[in-house]
């Protein structure tokens, strides 16, 4: 079950948005596409948030390649072990995590996963220590099973992120057809990102932290002065000038994604997932951008 009240005029809307563009010299979209969005009462940000939002889903429960979302996950998780005391909160972590965020690093996503899991990547393992290492690299997986939310059924996050792919021990992790790849869902995504930013997941203090790291600027000069500010050719390009923004961005050959939050004065909040699919949509710079400003004036109108 949703962590959403399904709402039959959204999922029209939706519906007719994905048919559109698709004909709007986008042939397939319909099968590439996933999206969650959902329309709130209230900001998540106060003290008492909506219980149960409105929203829709096109395939939101479908299991994708992430790209760099998966990256939300791993700070949701470090956070959870820095709670429990599994890691010593110190700033090098610090300094990792947010670079995980802020500039979708993946050397630092590297650091963040090793110390998640208490592994390291290297050479290939006899097989006796290559099971234990791959045990262990599954934490973040029993971790996210032990929430019991029924959004996160199917959800892979146990590899790192690449800039030129796995070598070694991490290469036989990912299996020799890739199936060990991670793997994410837009209905997963949102309900991860609607317990950070309405502080209901680990502690409010934790919660606080990972949207001071989630916040984007849509400041013309700040997204100039940094071409990879994931907004422009995102979500967040399609978003009124003094919307505030809350996001982590996914991008790489195969894949152009974006998860965010929104928020504007006197208009309801959203949050919207958006996960596209193929090299033609991983080009599409207008494609993102064009779901949130139709979204995002459909649910404002």
């Amino acid at each position: 079950m949703a962590f959403y009240s399904p709402d039959p005029a959204m999922a029209q809307t939706l519906a007719d948005l994905v048919r559109a563009l698709e004909l709007d010299g986008r042939p397939g979209l319909a099968q590439q596409l996933s999206v969650t969005w959902v329309c709130y009462g209230r900001s998540l940000l106060g003290d008492d948030p909506e219980c149960t939002p409105r929203g829709a889903s096109w395939a939101g429960d479908r299991q994708r390649y992430p790209a760099s979302v998966v990256k939300l996950v791993y700070l949701v998780a470090a956070e959870a072990w820095l709670q429990q005391g599994l890691l010593e909160d110190d700033p090098e972590l610090r300094r990792a995590m947010e670079l995980m965020i802020r500039d979708s690093s993946n050397d630092a996503t590297g650091l963040v996963v090793d110390l998640l899991s208490g592994t390291t990547s290297g050479p290939a393992l006899p097989p006796e220590r290559m099971a234990a290492w791959m045990e262990q690299r599954q934490l973040v997986n029993q971790w996210l099973a032990g929430l019991g939310w029924p959004d996160l059924d199917g959800v892979n996050a146990c590899q790192k992120t690449w800039g030129d792919g796995p070598f070694g021990r991490e290469r036989i992790f990912y299996g020799p057809e890739l199936e060990n790849r991670n793997r994410l869902s837009t209905d997963a995504t949102a309900r991860l990102l609607d317990a950070v930013m309405a502080s209901r997941l680990i502690s409010p203090p934790a919660c606080r932290r990972m949207q001071a790291v989630l916040e984007r600027s849509l400041d013309l000069a700040d997204r100039a002065a940094d071409p990879e500010n994931q907004v422009d050719g995102f979500l967040g390009e399609g978003l009124a000038a003094d919307a505030r923004l809350w996001s982590k961005a996914g991008w790489m050959s195969a894949a152009r994604h974006d998860a965010a939050y929104v928020e504007v004065d006197g208009q309801p909040p959203l949050l919207l997932v958006v996960f596209s699919e193929g090299a033609a949509c991983a080009r599409d710079e207008a494609l993102l951008p064009e779901i949130a400003r139709r979204l995002t004036t459909q649910a404002w109108s």
